[in-house]
């Protein structure tokens, strides 16, 4: 898993110049080289990475609140707006067994509607596990994230982070 660190702004990591980028005017083709946002949905936080193809390396960003089940789409759409990214990555939980529960429809829901609002490709990933090891990294002070302990981390985004860091390792997406 390469390495990466837990907070982050848009200068942290290298971005490509977007300035003339507007939603929707991106080239459509730009695997390998593309900026993705990749979300750990839950109906009270919602946990956010970001992630630089190119050089596969991710960060974990602040968790956005949900209110009434309801995600924060302002919170979403600043994020979507600062980091501009190419597509985004869902995590979409699953039981052991590969079958669907509630959750797994209402993160596919919310993948849908990321999709619509933003003219994004949003890319499904199982995510299972990913909380599990995402608190075992919080609490270890020696974990292989390479993020030093500062009391209780954000469960939720290291897992963001770990599903997008699972999505660079598979094949090529397209």
């Amino acid at each position: 898993m390469p390495a990466s660190t837990l907070a982050a702004s848009p200068t942290t990591l290298a971005t490509p110049d977007k300035s003339a980028d507007r939603l929707g005017d991106r080239p459509s083709d730009r695997t390998g080289q593309r900026t993705l946002l990749a979300f750990d949905f839950g109906t009270k936080k919602i946990g956010v990475a970001v992630g630089q193809e190119l050089t596969k390396s991710t960060s974990a960003l602040p968790v956005l609140r949900s209110r009434d089940e309801r995600p924060d789409w302002e919170g979403i759409t600043q994020l979507i707006e600062t980091w501009q990214p190419d597509a985004l990555v869902v995590g979409i939980p699953l039981n052991m067994d590969g079958s669907e529960n509630e959750m797994t429809l209402r993160a596919k829901r919310f993948s849908n509607r990321l999709a619509g609002r933003y003219n994004l490709t949003v890319y499904p990933a199982d995510e299972r596990l990913t909380t599990r090891e995402a608190a075992r990294d919080c609490y270890d002070p020696h974990n292989k994230r390479g993020q030093k302990r500062k009391g209780h981390m954000e469960v939720d985004s290291v897992a963001a982070q770990i599903i997008l860091e699972t999505f660079f390792s598979q094949p090529t997406q397209t």
